[in-house]
Order: C-alpha cells, then sequence, then structure tokens
C-alpha cells in the first residue's frame, strides 16, 4: 500500500460520534482525497451531461440504442468476469440500511445476498454515514452482538456460513457529502466517501473471509459513468493492493436512459461485473423526469397499477435479463416491499400470494434471484426461485434468444389501460408526507401502509403529481390535477395526521416541514432532479 500523505480533508459541521476515528482514520481519509481528487472533476463533468442529454430528450421526446456503440452490441466474443464463488448463488437478496440491527437481522436472514444501503433505504446523516461503517467492519470481525436498551432483545450473528454475501450500496454520483470537504470547501462526493471507507477497511479483510468488495452501483445514467466507476475501482485495487479484478459490481437499471445502454455499461466494467438489477420505482420516477415534456402518451398512471406486467416494463426486464445471460452476468429481478403485519393474517396472506406469483414470474422469466425487504419474505421468494433452479446457482444458460426489444417498446407508456385516480393522488401524497418527515429524522427505510418505502418511492410520488399537474390529467372522479388540489390533499393529509397521532407527537415530530418540502418539489415550475438534494439542506446531524 502506498504510504499516505497527510490527509487534505476536513470534518465540519458534525458532532464528534463514538468511535468515529476507526473510521475516519489518517490513511482513510488520505485514500479518499486521493479518490476525489483523482475522479470528482470527471464526475462533474458527467453530471453536466446529463443536463444536456434530458434537454435533448425534452426536445425529441425519444431515446433509441446508441449507434455509436452498435459495435460493442454486435460483437458475441465479449462476456463479464466469471462470478466468485461467494456470488454465484443469488437467488434471494434482502436490502435494508446498515443500523446495527439490520445488519445482524439481515446477515442471519437466509437470504445469500444483503444489500447493504447507504443510498435510498439510508438517510445520510452524519451519524448514518459513519457508523454503518462501523457496524459492517464490526460484522466482518463478529463484533456485533448486541442488546437492544429498549425492548431488552439480544441480537448474534450465526455461523460464518449460514451468513448472507454483503453487496453495499454506496450513494449515487448526485449526492455530496457536505461533512467532508476538501482544501478549497469542495465537498467530497458522497459516492466515493461511501465507497472509498468501506473499501480501504474492508477490502482485504473480506478477501480473509472467502470473499470481497463487492457493490451495487445506484442512479446510473451511462455507460460512461459506469467507465468512472471502473476506474475508480481499478485506482483503488492498485492504491491498497489488492489484485485487479477483486471488485464486483452489480449495476442497478434504474433508469430510462440506462436501459439503452445495458450492454455497453457490462462492457465498461467486464472485469469487475457481475450483473445487473431492475429496479422499479427509480425506473418509473427517471421515466417521469425525463420525458415529463412529452405529453399525455408519457403520463404514468397511480404508481401501483404499474406493475412488472405492463407492456414497457416487462419489455425493460425481459432485455435486461437477455443482455445479462448473452454476456455471462447475472440477472437481479426487482423488489418485494411488503411488511408483513403482527395483527392482520388476512393482510398477509393476500399479500403474501401476490410476492409467490411476482417471484414465480421472475424466476419463469429467466432471473437469477431476486429482491426482498423483509426477513419473513425470504422463504416465500427462496421457494420460488429454488423450484426453477433446483441444485443449480443461477439459470444463466437460459439466454432468451425469443426476445426481441425494439427502441420504442422500452417507451410505450401509452400502452397501458390504468389511468391516473383520486385515490392515487392521495396516496402519493400520504407516502411522500410521511416518507420524508422520517427521513428528516434520519431513517431512509419506512413502513407505510405495511410496505417498506425508501427514497425511491418518495421520488415517483412527488414526480406523479408534478406530472399530472404539468399533463393537466382529468381523475377518474371527473377533477383536474391542479395545484390547488394537491394542496387541499395534502392539507387534509396533515390534519388527518395530526388526529391520528396527537399533538404532542404531532409537534415533536417534522410534519409540517415534510408536508411543505413535499409541496414545493411537487408543484416548483423548475422541476429538482431530486427530491433528496433540497432534502438535504434541510436534514439535521
Amino acid at each position: 500500500m502506498s504510504a499516505p500523505a497527510p490527509s487534505p480533508l476536513a470534518i465540519v459541521d458534525a458532532e464528534p460520534l463514538p468511535r468515529q476515528e476507526e473510521v475516519l482514520t489518517e490513511a482513510a481519509l488520505a485514500f479518499v482525497a486521493e479518490l476525489h481528487r483523482r475522479f470528482t472533476p470527471r464526475r462533474d463533468e458527467l453530471l453536466a451531461r446529463r443536463a444536456e442529454r434530458r434537454a435533448e430528450i425534452a426536445r425529441t421526446c425519444t431515446l433509441d440504442f446508441l449507434p455509436e456503440t452498435a459495435a460493442v452490441r454486435a460483437d458475441d466474443s465479449w462476456k463479464v468476469a466469471p462470478a466468485p464463488d461467494a456470488l454465484n448463488d443469488r437467488r434471494v437478496e434482502i436490502t435494508g440500511p446498515t443500523d446495527r440491527k439490520m445488519t445482524v437481522n439481515a446477515l442471519n436472514s437466509g437470504a445469500r445476498v444483503w444489500l447493504a444501503d447507504f443510498e435510498d433505504a439510508s438517510a445520510p446523516t452524519w451519524e448514518n454515514v459513519v457508523l454503518g461503517q462501523v457496524n459492517l467492519s464490526d460484522a466482518y470481525t463478529r463484533n456485533i452482538d448486541f442488546t437492544d436498551p429498549g425492548s431488552g432483545k439480544s441480537y448474534a450473528l450465526k455461523a460464518d456460513e449460514e451468513l448472507a454475501t454483503v453487496v453495499m450500496r454506496p450513494r449515487g454520483w448526485h449526492l455530496n457529502e457536505r461533512h467532508l470537504v476538501d482544501a478549497d470547501g469542495t465537498p467530497v462526493p458522497g459516492a466515493l466517501v461511501d465507497f472509498g471507507l468501506y473499501f480501504f477497511h474492508n477490502a482485504q479483510r473480506l478477501l480473509d473471509l472467502g470473499k470481497g468488495p463487492y457493490f451495487y452501483l445506484p442512479k446510473t445514467e451511462s455507460h460512461l459513468e459506469a467507465r468512472l466507476w471502473n476506474e475508480v475501482f481499478v485506482f483503488a485495487q492498485e492504491y491498497c493492493g489488492i489484485p485487479q479484478g477483486t471488485v464486483r459490481a452489480t449495476v442497478l437499471i434504474e433508469t430510462i436512459t440506462a436501459a439503452y445502454e445495458m450492454e455497453e455499461i457490462l462492457y465498461e466494467l467486464r472485469d469487475h461485473a457481475s450483473g445487473l438489477n431492475a429496479g422499479r420505482w427509480d425506473y418509473l420516477f427517471s421515466i417521469v423526469k425525463n420525458f415529463r415534456d412529452g405529453g399525455a402518451r408519457f403520463v404514468l398512471p397511480d404508481r401501483n397499477a404499474v406493475t412488472m406486467t405492463a407492456p414497457f416494463m416487462r419489455a425493460y426486464t425481459e432485455l435486461l435479463v437477455r443482455t445479462c445471460h448473452k454476456r455471462g452476468a447475472h440477472a437481479i429481478g426487482g423488489m418485494a416491499a411488503f411488511i408483513p403485519s403482527r395483527r392482520d393474517a388476512e393482510v398477509n396472506k393476500v399479500a403474501f400470494e401476490k410476492v409467490r406469483a411476482d417471484k414465480d414470474r421472475e424466476a419463469n422469466d429467466g432471473f437469477d434471484g431476486s429482491w426482498v425487504a423483509h426477513p419473513d419474505l425470504v422463504p416465500i421468494a427462496m421457494e420460488s426461485f429454488d423450484k426453477v433452479l433446483g441444485d443449480k446457482p443461477h439459470q444463466k444458460d437460459r439466454l432468451r434468444e425469443d426476445v426481441d426489444v425494439e427502441a420504442a417498446d422500452l417507451i410505450a407508456i401509452d400502452s397501458l389501460d390504468a389511468k391516473p385516480t383520486y385515490a392515487g393522488l392521495v396516496n402519493a401524497v400520504q407516502v411522500g408526507i410521511r416518507y420524508i418527515e422520517a427521513w428528516l429524522r434520519g431513517l431512509g427505510a419506512v413502513a407505510i401502509f405495511n410496505l417498506m418505502e425508501d427514497a425511491a418511492t418518495a421520488e415517483i410520488s412527488r414526480s406523479q403529481i408534478w406530472q399530472w399537474i404539468n399533463a393537466e390529467v382529468v381523475l377518474d372522479n371527473g377533477e383536474q390535477v391542479t395545484a390547488e388540489l394537491a394542496r387541499e390533499v395534502a392539507a387534509g393529509e396533515l390534519a388527518g395526521i395530526r388526529a391520528e397521532i396527537g399533538e404532542e407527537a404531532f409537534a415533536a415530530g417534522n410534519w409540517q416541514q415534510a408536508h411543505d418540502l413535499l409541496l414545493k418539489v411537487s408543484l416548483d415550475e423548475d422541476y429538482a432532479d431530486f427530491l433528496t438534494l433540497p432534502a438535504y439542506e434541510q436534514l439535521k446531524g
């Protein structure tokens, strides 16, 4: 490992945290500083390119596969690197933030993989950023046993061979870490903070455990952004003396532009790639964001009416499976977000059947694994994939050469019969306010109406309100969606929450702040690229 120079990074506006010195060591910060120096300028260029591309989509209201990379798609000779043993069988993956309780429960859940999330399921308070790193290091050294002071319940890890393999998700390229700045006062991208601290402290430790530093890459919009990640991986491995090709990355295809560049994304990361994932809510959010000026034919109905069997969603998922298997990569399916009720067995029964049908469909379509949000769903998803896979670790041999997706199929939004409803507007406001309030308290994964909601579901909620207003949508009850109607629904929801939880709890929360922020990002003429950007300015800690 290179001898680090003193780090030029400073920690600002942050209260000291217990054990932060274990994570924020001089050597680790020197590594993050070098990542920042080398790669933030290119990150900035790529963010500017996103804006240029978005303007082009607004002008043309269409997308196509890239002519300049046709040779990559046509070349059948290349494949991604073979999966390491620890990532070869991914039939069920559980997702969640990196707090101490979730870390133990996810590792013990029986899932093959845990997506340890510093992104959409984590509000980026400094405490969550730093102590999440502490918890993962403690898990790898088996120092994470603890007793919950509230419930008195004890948590301890099972035997190593029973634990899920960790795939860590850093923040997206667009988010900065305001508490870590360089000598000019420029904040370090959150992605480089999360990746850098985790890789520096755990890459060799994970190799010693027979695993490795594995990552999920969120919000990717182009193969050029994947190329930047690949350059980060190459440099990080060299700097820390880790063999090249040790890193493995799974890319979430959760933006509409990335859906047209799946092969190119795998190609850029081919020495480090392990798969692609189909993430529904961010994908729908991206469609609204990019085609928000496209008029009626791009209007999405209620978010819960857009299932994975919608024609344009089916085109996306089938193309993903075909692309992954053609290139030797894992295809990972979407989220089962249901949170079982401890009080209503009938609700659970209906929901479990929906989860089972969804996972059966994914397994039969050729996916190699899928996501769940709760340990109780692991056996259901496992059964669906066990039926199809048997003793095989995956089904990459199913090449799905029957799949033929045209560029227009991916944006055929108007192929849906469902239309926006008043109930859908109310639900979008309810989820938006309730999620943002919890996020402002430092919680990124929140159970709302028996579903695990994260930043992606809040994004689609506020985007749909914005889209319906600007497209002058008329709902099923005959009302046109206007800013006034959105304000009326939001005021009703706020009053309902106050009555539901009582004055004292209402006053102690961030309810008015969440209400105001939801309306701001839903009603402003200037559409905010990400809800989390203005929200981060209001996040304490």
